[in-house]
């Protein structure tokens, strides 16, 4: 009897190329996920919005603003020179927009009560006007020169009082700088009338506690 051998090769089966890619590019998703991530971590984002819902209710702001312990940085209004609207008087200071807009502003702060707050501007025509028309006032300015760059921290704590909140009113410029000195280098720039608030340390240092732009103050308030 002959015995018939058999050969077999035994072989894997093929798995289809479009599994690999479907693979391939699943981690090159999760890989993108990461970077992103890892970004965000090294890149702050901008402080916190606080005219959003009810933060700035439940936020620190209200008691540290009753104890005297803000200073906020508030951007003029809408400038002449960079605006088709109608310009308030010279191109160096605010449209008839921009001193409605700081009306409105001042009725704001207002609400949050100024009894113990300073107010200040740099010394620009649209920085006066802004807090002429927040406030009434025209006669408070920081200086011949604008309060900006990396000393900034230091002039701002040298203008305010204890015990007193300090009302800024200055330039996108310097806002931006005091962010960057604060650990926000890519903030957002800041709009025409925004409010950034920042806490003042024991250790003369400072705490960002976030800000509020123009279009979010009534909802702000509706809170309180």
């Amino acid at each position: 009897m002959v015995n018939e051998v058999v050969d077999l090769t035994l072989t894997k089966p093929r798995l289809p190329r479009a599994f690999f890619k479907r693979l391939r590019k699943l981690w090159l998703g999760i890989g993108a996920v990461g970077l992103l991530l890892g970004c965000s971590l090294l890149w702050p984002a901008s402080p916190r919005d606080l005219g959003v819902g009810n933060r700035l209710l439940t936020s620190p702001v209200m008691p540290l603003w009753r104890d005297g312990d803000v200073i906020v940085l508030v951007r003029h209004e809408e400038r002449c020179d960079r605006s088709t609207n109608p310009c308030l008087g010279p191109v160096e200071g605010l449209t008839i927009n921009g001193s409605q807009q700081a009306e409105n502003l001042g009725k704001a702060f207002a609400a949050l009560g100024m009894a113990g707050s300073d107010v200040l501007a740099s010394p620009a025509i649209r920085t006066a006007q802004t807090v002429r028309f927040m406030f009434s006032k025209s006669d408070f300015t920081s200086g011949e020169r604008a309060v900006c760059g990396t000393a900034m921290g230091e002039e701002l704590l040298s203008h305010k009082a204890p015990g007193r909140n300090l009302v800024f009113v200055t330039h996108s410029g310097c806002i931006a700088d005091f962010e960057k000195s604060l650990g926000f280098p890519h903030a957002t720039f800041p709009q025409y009338g925004s409010s950034l608030f920042v806490q003042v340390l024991p250790n003369a240092k400072f705490k960002v506690l976030g800000i509020v732009n123009n279009q979010n103050w009534a909802n702000a308030l509706k809170q309180f």
